[in-house]
């Protein structure tokens, strides 16, 4: 009896050593340290390093090169305060990508993992978390019959949604190329732009249900039967050859099974970025009596040349179809210096043609996530006005 009393008190020992460990092994570095002046400082401590560089998206140059100090601490502050915005970075220590140890604040975006911050202030203050009445974010599990398998969704409903009977609009938002039902909510800030939209009346309260594009998996990778095995890849099966797309009424009718909506053209909404604004394209095309307002974010516009699904056939007749049923608002928004630029400009053109009405939206910058960021600001409060 006295042994196994000590075994345990071992074991037990054992564990608080380890989560202490844990807690010690902090870093007692600030970095980044945000500065009342909005530049940023970057340290690391990496006293055997030769040379130690930092990249993020706030740099025009790529990379730079950090100093080293003081007991082998490498530091760099940005010359120019940053604006408001979410910034993501890494270090590069003698040739190696690695992340930021005292940094603890990550994203994923498919398969490159790195740190992140915010500054405050006009647009970065729409991506922070505020003292305001908070949405709820759920994941999901639905049947789609035409996939033949279960699929996970995130949805977002608005505050007050579980203490009243109302019903709500709802917005379907779509990812890009090896995104995820994750990729919105995660790198796009979708909850926290939504929740102080709608706090500052902006915006009207709507659901929001973000997709996982990628109609070969149940869920965002490492959260499905797949398991661990299976690494986050841009290269997947049935995503945009029409699967996805033909199987997109499955998702609404869920969504409407389930949660209290307005179940009507007049109260949906569907956008994209990338492969998400491709499929937004093709599936209110598609199903024209399903949605009233689209919006294409730096969109992908026509499938491959090999492609063959009836999905994409006649889109000009579809098209006319679409527009003859006057959507209240279609939204087309992408950077000046997109790679998918001219595609959208070609895609324009056959609008302008066809006299079909629409709403155009260019920024600078290109195929990156601050842009989808700005875009999703400016069109959800254009929505069931």
């Amino acid at each position: 009896m006295k042994k196994t009393i000590a075994f345990v008190a071992c074991m037990l020992f054992c564990i608080a050593s380890f989560a202490q460990q844990a807690l010690w092994g902090k870093s007692n570095l600030v970095s980044p340290e945000i500065h009342d002046n909005n530049t940023v400082t970057f340290r690391l401590s990496a006293p055997k390093a030769v040379k130690v560089q930092l990249t993020g998206d706030f740099l025009n140059e790529g990379v730079v090169d950090l100093k080293e100090g003081k007991d082998g601490v490498w530091e760099f502050t940005t010359p120019e305060p940053l604006a408001p915005e979410l910034y993501s970075y890494a270090f590069v220590v003698d040739g190696l990508r690695m992340l930021d140890p005292s940094n603890v604040f990550l994203n994923r975006d498919v398969n490159t993992i790195v740190n992140i911050f915010i500054i405050g202030g006009g647009q970065g203050d729409l991506y922070k978390v505020n003292n305001v009445p908070h949405g709820t974010v759920s994941k999901v599990w639905y049947d789609s019959p035409v996939l033949g398998m279960d699929r996970r969704l995130t949805i977002y409903t608005p505050a007050g949604y579980e203490t009243s009977a109302k019903r709500y609009p709802v917005f379907y938002l779509l990812h890009g190329m090896g995104g995820d039902e994750n990729a919105w909510s995660e790198l796009g800030r979708a909850t926290q732009i939504l929740d102080n939209l709608i706090a500052q009346g902006k915006a009207e309260p709507m659901i929001v249900v973000m997709t996982n594009g990628n109609a070969a998996l149940e869920a965002a990778p490492g959260e499905s039967s797949l398991g661990w095995d299976v690494q986050p890849t841009f290269m997947l099966p049935k995503t945009m050859e029409g699967s996805f797309e033909t199987h997109f009424p499955d998702v609404v009718k869920f969504v409407d099974k389930h949660y209290r909506t307005k179940a009507a053209k007049k109260y949906r909404a569907i956008a994209g970025l990338s492969m998400g604004g491709f499929h937004s394209l093709h599936i209110s095309k598609q199903y024209p009596d399903m949605f009233n307002y689209v919006g294409l974010f730096s969109a992908a516009i026509m499938p491959g040349k090999n492609v063959t699904s009836p999905i994409y056939q006649d889109m000009e007749k579809k098209l006319a179809i679409q527009f003859a049923k006057k959507p209240a608002l279609y939204w087309i928004a992408i950077g000046k210096t997109d790679f998918l630029y001219k595609a959208n400009e070609e895609y324009r053109k056959l609008l302008d043609a066809k006299s079909y009405p629409y709403e155009y939206f260019e920024n600078e910058d290109g195929h990156i996530w601050k842009n989808w960021r700005i875009y999703l600001s400016e069109f959800a409060p254009r929505l069931f006005k």
